[in-house]
């Protein structure tokens, strides 16, 4: 999840309003308590991204390469569950022996759990996490590694209250208000199969970006051309493809050939699409591959072409100028779908081509 190394899992956020120019000095003033204040509520605060134990943010540790990098952390104690279990266990035993019963109460029991979880918390050692975030000033886009909701929500209200600006999480539906004006709300359900009604078909368009972008890869040759260069799109399994209906609202291929399963031919048919596969979009020699979710755009496990830089800040600089080349690419494909995708007789005439792409697909078993 880390921007620094590794593969990097991550959500995109768009500003609403503008980062101020003292927002190093806000994020310092909401920087994350001592962690010798810990006690049993969970503290949480901002950090710099050299370590979550950090808390001196200032214009030279909040800026790597010219990019605002900082962590969310929060920090709690937790009672492993097994230590608490035995502890209650050793309590109870003593208890009956002390007081001669057979059998403790319910309401005793949680007396007992209650009065050694307060026992044991305080000489628990901190459990640390963090949610990194990176904010690039020349495309004014937000990374973190906020892949859940409840993270999202916790970053969202923190980022609100150091700075004001509020993050907006580039869903589908954002991306394309912001860059095409295409209200997603404006736009009917439509089927990729042939044998399965509009009107019965799920509404998400990010579904219908994957399993278009999965239709182009295959019948146009599978290269987009974009402010970044021409790309090689391709998809792959692991394939996750949905439809709220009757039936088996989920289906996943792994392993083998997913793409020309009989599997995926019957839940293309049966008017499933495409919620999350592997995407790589390849420049040249260059290959950059994620999973993506189509619902939300969250990027998991993305790798990037390997970098050439040897120290730590040209290597971070190198990383994230990559990750914008992959993010600038994906948008592109993005508005190559909603120019079809908004005119609707264009559009037409691309779900003709898809459904004959699903009814003449081979299927291997």
């Amino acid at each position: 999840m880390a921007f620094e190394s590794g593969s990097i899992s991550c959500r995109l956020y768009y500003l609403q309003g503008r980062m101020p120019e003292d927002a190093v000095r806000r994020f310092a003033a909401h920087a994350a308590p001592p962690l010798e204040t810990l006690g049993a509520e969970p503290l949480s605060g901002w950090v710099t991204g050299r370590h979550l134990l950090d808390r001196r943010i200032e214009e030279d540790t909040a800026f790597v390469a010219g990019y605002l990098r900082l962590t969310l952390m929060t920090a709690q104690r937790k009672v492993p569950e097994a230590l608490l279990r035995a502890e209650c266990r050793m309590e109870e035993l003593a208890a009956l022996e002390a007081e001669g019963g057979a059998f403790l109460k319910r309401e005793r029991r949680a007396e007992i759990r209650k009065q050694v979880y307060d026992r044991l918390l305080p000489t628990m050692p901190p459990t640390l996490k963090g949610i990194p975030l990176v904010y690039d000033r020349q495309s004014e886009t937000v990374y973190a590694g906020a892949l859940s909701d409840k993270q999202s929500d916790a970053l969202t209200l923190a980022f609100k209250q150091a700075v004001g600006a509020t993050l907006i999480p580039a869903t589908p539906a954002a991306v394309a208000l912001k860059r095409r004006r295409v209200n997603a709300r404006d736009l009917a359900p439509c089927s990729f199969s042939p044998e399965f009604d509009d009107e019965l078909a799920s509404d998400s368009l990010g579904q219908d970006f994957l399993t278009w972008l999965w239709f182009y890869a295959e019948t146009r040759g599978g290269l987009i051309r974009t402010d970044r260069g021409e790309f090689g799109v391709l998809i792959e399994g692991p394939l996750q493809l949905v439809l709220e209906a009757d039936g088996a609202y989920e289906t996943i291929l792994r392993k083998g050939t997913p793409l020309v399963s009989a599997e995926a031919k019957t839940a293309l048919l049966s008017g499933k699409k495409l919620k999350s596969a592997r995407l790589t979009l390849a420049r040249g020699e260059e290959p950059w591959s994620a999973r993506l979710d189509a619902d939300e755009f969250l990027l998991r496990g993305l790798k990037l072409p390997p970098d050439q830089a040897t120290d730590p800040v040209s290597r971070f600089q190198e990383r994230m100028l990559r990750l914008d080349t992959f993010r600038e690419a994906l948008w592109q494909c993005y508005d190559l779908f909603l120019g079809e995708r908004a005119d609707g007789a264009v559009w037409k005439d691309v779900l003709r081509e898809a459904r004959a792409w699903v009814a003449k697909r081979v299927a291997k078993k």
